[in-house]
């Protein structure tokens, strides 16, 4: 007998058009593999993902930029089709918003987590994240908000060089604008240009304290906050090595005990009410040992697949199990694990894990999807290269990889580690 109602499909939805979101690929297999009936909405046609044996079907996903009532109306045919009730799965912050802020629009159609319409909004939203952690007691970087030039030559002389520089809003950048979500500014100049774009980018941009990254000083938080409010599944992971190096995505990351990291995670979910799956992101302050919560995406984030724990539970499977009125079984932590995104990381995909390990790509009962990354991989890389190399492509280039939001940086770090 499955763990899971498996009367109950699943729908995953993702407006992001990354080809190599690897957290989707882990939702699908996830609640697939006990039996669940899964169902897509992504732009998928070029991912690896569709690729997967346990994907019901593909559903054409709604476009960048998309308003709420038009995320709405597509999820309203894709419940059409299903023809009955499923569990609804956000697999990037502007659908988790949008699912949080629309909850009656969609009912009966999906089951969401029961919390404020605006929550998931205000936690994603990087300024908002600043005043929700000083509320809670939960340390956060030093953050001011420029509303002038002036207020930039103010923030620098305040906050000092290096500093970081956020959008407001991450999820409203234009595609194609060029502007990254989080950046490391060595120059007031550059806090300047990016100012001045505040219009273009849609959402203030912020000036941060530098908090410089260092060994154990990365680590994660995935969990379920289920109808009480308990914090089940997931655990504390420390960020072994990350993409591109020093900065941005998890390629290897350890389940490792941390109850620093637990109970904050546990006093910022409680303190808000929040219902449902989360990822945090933070920094250890390497002069205080404070960890200072940088980022707190309302949804899976995609290593989420690393908290499986003896009974088989994980984030999503907590989602699916607490909507349904089903108990959540209590597993064991198997602290050690490892996860490994192959094609960022194919070295450590290779060497020993007495902990064990799972893989963002290959399966044993799921081979083709990573046959298809590494496919679409080389031909990403091979036209980096023609680019530095300054030869034009010899076939259509693929999309782009969106560079992640992350509590590490761009480029520029990356450059000077």
């Amino acid at each position: 007998m499955s763990l899971l109602d498996t009367r109950v499909p699943a729908v995953l939805l993702r407006i992001d058009r990354n080809p190599f979101h690897h957290g989707t690929l882990g939702a699908v297999r996830s609640l697939g593999r006990a039996g669940v009936e899964v169902h897509v909405v992504a732009d998928s046609a070029g991912s690896p993902v569709h690729r997967s044996r346990y994907v019901r079907r593909i559903h054409p996903p709604p476009l960048p930029g998309a308003s709420p009532d038009d995320i709405v109306a597509v999820l309203r045919r894709v419940a059409d089709r299903i023809g009955r009730p499923a569990v609804l799965v956000p697999m990037d912050d502007a659908c988790a918003i949008t699912a949080a802020r629309m909850r009656d629009d969609l009912a009966p159609s999906y089951l969401l987590p029961a919390m404020p319409r605006s929550l998931a909004e205000r936690v994603a939203d990087k300024a908002e994240l600043a005043a929700v952690c000083a509320s809670a007691g939960v340390p956060h970087p030093v953050t001011l908000v420029p509303d002038s030039p002036a207020g930039v030559t103010d923030a620098v002389r305040q906050l000092g060089l290096p500093m970081v520089a956020k959008w407001s809003r991450p999820w409203l950048l234009p595609t194609g604008s060029g502007l990254r979500s989080t950046v490391l500014v060595r120059t007031e100049q550059q806090a300047r240009a990016l100012y001045l774009r505040t219009e273009e980018a849609g959402s203030p941009l912020l000036l941060q304290a530098y908090l410089p990254p260092g060994r154990d000083r990365d680590w994660f938080f995935h969990g379920y906050a289920d109808h009480s409010g308990a914090v089940r599944a997931g655990g504390p992971g420390r960020k072994q090595l990350a993409w591109p190096r020093g900065a941005g995505l998890t390629a290897v990351g350890r389940w490792t005990p941390n109850p620093q990291v637990q109970a904050l995670a546990e006093r910022l979910t409680g303190e808000l009410g929040y219902r449902g799956v989360f990822d945090l992101d933070f920094r250890r302050c390497g002069t205080t040992g404070h960890y200072h919560l940088l980022d707190f995406n309302p949804r899976p984030g995609a290593q989420f697949r690393l908290f499986a724990d003896s009974a088989g539970l994980d984030v999503v499977r907590a989602l699916h199990l607490d909507l349904t009125g089903r108990a959540l079984p209590d597993g064991v932590p198997l602290a050690g694990r490892e996860f490994v995104v192959e094609n960022y990381a194919p070295f450590a995909a290779l060497r020993p894990a007495p902990g064990g390990r799972e893989l963002a790509w290959y399966a044993r009962d799921d081979r083709t999807p990573g046959r298809a990354m590494w496919a679409l991989w080389f031909r990403h890389v091979s036209r980096r290269l023609r680019e530095r190399l300054g030869s034009p492509p010899a076939t259509p280039a693929p999309l782009l990889i969106p560079r992640a939001a992350s509590p590490g940086l761009t480029d520029d770090e990356k450059a000077s580690s």
